[in-house]
């Protein structure tokens, strides 16, 4: 599992012109994109909410645990595109809808259970995201 971290002052996420998933923090927030592959578990899924939760990546070294960020979660297949033959990335390396979809649940779920305030995108569907990306901060997060 892949979860690629930006930190954000504001994102969202629409499908089909309707606003599926939006935070809009007072300060600093957390969008994460979420690439699975045919290996990963929910308990991986668990310790990369964790890792996350924790990731002290906000102003004064602060976590979303310090702070209360909000994190929005989209699925992001793809995270694991080959790209090392030719001008066609492959897209083998990542799991199939029926693999990840909960596995990117699971990944939110365990973020709420922490404490966080998730919002999601919608997994498959052909989303929009917007975003400004506070300093830029962006960190790959992988176990």
């Amino acid at each position: 599992m892949r979860v690629l971290v930006q930190r954000v002052t504001s994102a969202s996420v629409s499908v089909g012109g309707e606003v599926v998933g939006e935070i809009r923090p007072s300060g600093q927030g957390v969008l994460a994109l979420v690439g699975v592959t045919h290996t990963d578990t929910e308990a991986i899924a668990r310790r990369l909410a964790e890792k996350l939760w924790q990731l002290r990546i906000l102003d004064d070294e602060r976590s979303a645990a310090d702070t209360g960020a909000p994190i929005l979660v989209i699925s992001q297949f793809t995270l694991y595109a080959n790209t090392v033959k030719g001008r066609r990335p492959s897209w083998n390396a990542a799991a199939p809808a029926a693999v990840a979809e909960p596995l990117v649940t699971a990944f939110a779920e365990a973020l709420r259970e922490l404490g966080a305030h998730v919002e999601t995108g919608v997994f498959g569907a052909d989303m929009a995201v917007a975003l400004v990306n506070d300093g830029p901060v962006t960190v790959l997060l992988e176990l």
